[in-house]
């Protein structure tokens, strides 16, 4: 008697949170129409290849906003509008690092500006290079051993930790500051080591800011064996560094984000997928974050293809200007924000196309114990981990209006290979793990619709 008690209230605990054969048989269906007609990949191919990188405010991002209106239409979106966003415009231009050694012979190094970053205006700037490993040693440097130097932050990615985005957190900070540390204690520019889990010569761009009431001054980033050999040379002789520089801040102009949704049969709540538009001026924006975009989309077609009556609003939004301002996120919460409408969840893909593992949550523990009990269901899929407690960027301002967010936690090893680089190409993207994505992402939007 027990026993069978005990599986009574396992039994009603579960459909309590939903979960029924029949939404095994949906979620086998779900994978079944992407795996074998989902158009992500085609999509990827054409958004990379005839559009390429889409930094906020160039030809090509105003292109992608195009692309993106279209597919949602093609997709079968009910209603798809562009909506107003005013964005940053920041150009790289050209730009060149020189080092000079002892024997007196300049010699090139691969870098790039890292996003934001005001440059030279074309003049050569040059200096002795000062080299320091950490913030504590960059402290103890007196502001006269500073000036008119050059600070190289050699700070590396740390290989210790499973979680690669942890290493990224953790060295983040010295892309996003080395400007204005060097700039406070009166140094002429920053170099920092990428951040890069790859023991390459591929130098990572990506945003850094300045504080207020410090000079603007350059930063750039060098690959991980260029920074390994520029450490070397500073062990035993004295270097000097030459920048010549282009890039900087070009205002504000009115670009978009682009929103395409089907209407809800129940009520117009509404349900948030999305990924970022945008991306970096070098390689294809593939992993970053093309694969979010057409990931979404594929959510879309899907719940349309396969008939599924969505209880709720389903919304895609491929959102404008997350790499280097997060604007679109903060308008489209703003809108949500001013007009009172209603949102149920949040789920953004920002971390790649490659295979799926799980789902990263923020939300209340009754909705993440909720989902956890979901996870049978998406275990057949490979997707288990639901321990993450973080969401997209794009999808804090929702958030931080008590929205329960989340977001798609593929397998993260190589990621940091290619993040924000020229590397991050289509080629780097296997069809297979990006519609499992996809596929993942819509059996989520799925119980959730049902459910919530």
């Amino acid at each position: 008697m027990k026993h069978i008690l005990s599986t009574v209230i396992l039994f009603l605990s579960l459909n309590s949170f939903g979960q029924t054969k029949e939404d095994s048989i949906q979620f086998s269906r779900i994978s079944t129409e992407i795996l074998n007609k989902g158009k992500s990949y085609n999509e990827l191919r054409d958004l990379t290849k005839n559009i390429g990188h889409r930094l906020s405010g160039s030809e090509a991002y105003e292109k992608s906003v195009k692309w993106a209106e279209q597919k949602l239409k093609e997709a079968g979106a009910d209603k798809v509008w562009l909506q107003e966003v005013m964005i940053p415009v920041w150009e790289r231009g050209k730009e060149s690092l020189k080092i000079k050694t002892q024997n007196g012979q300049w010699k090139s190094l691969k870098m790039l500006s890292l996003g934001n970053s005001e440059g030279t205006k074309g003049k050569d700037i040059s200096g002795e290079i000062i080299m320091v490993k950490s913030l504590d040693e960059y402290e103890k440097l007196s502001p006269e051993q500073i000036k008119d130097k050059i600070v190289f932050f050699s700070y590396p990615f740390s290989q210790s930790y499973v979680q690669t985005f942890k290493a990224y957190s953790d060295a983040a900070v010295y892309r996003s500051t080395a400007a204005s540390l060097t700039a406070k204690k009166g140094g002429k520019f920053a170099i920092v080591r990428s951040l890069s889990s790859a023991f390459d010569d591929v130098p990572h761009t990506g945003a850094m800011r300045y504080n207020e009431n410090v000079e603007k001054i350059p930063a750039v980033a060098i690959g991980n064996t260029t920074a390994d050999e520029l450490e070397n040379l500073l062990k035993s002789q004295k270097i000097t560094a030459k920048l010549n520089s282009n890039c900087g801040m070009k205002g504000e102009k009115l670009s978009h984000s682009v929103i395409g949704e089907i209407t809800g049969h129940k009520d117009q709540s509404v349900i948030v997928v999305g990924g970022h538009l945008d991306s970096w001026d070098v390689g294809e924006g593939a992993h970053d974050d093309g694969a979010g975009i057409v990931q979404s989309i594929e959510v879309l077609r899907t719940f349309k293809n396969l008939g599924i009556k969505n209880n709720h609003t389903i919304r895609v939004v491929c959102f404008a200007n997350e790499e280097n301002g997060v604007k679109g996120g903060q308008q489209y919460g703003k809108t949500v924000k001013e007009a009172n409408e209603k949102h149920l969840f949040a789920l953004e893909s920002d971390a790649g196309g490659f295979t799926p593992r799980g789902i990263a949550l923020e939300m209340d523990e009754s909705k993440i114990s909720q989902i956890k009990s979901w996870s049978s269901l998406f275990l057949p899929y490979g997707a288990y981990d639901f321990e993450g407690r973080y969401s997209g960027t794009d999808i804090y301002p929702l958030k931080d209006m008590g929205i329960p967010t989340a977001e798609l936690a593929p397998d993260s090893q190589r990621y940091f290979d290619i993040h924000h680089t020229e590397e991050d190409t289509f080629e780097k993207v296997n069809r297979r793990e990006l519609l499992l994505g996809a596929t993942i992402m819509t059996q989520m939007i799925y119980m959730i619709d049902k459910n919530w």
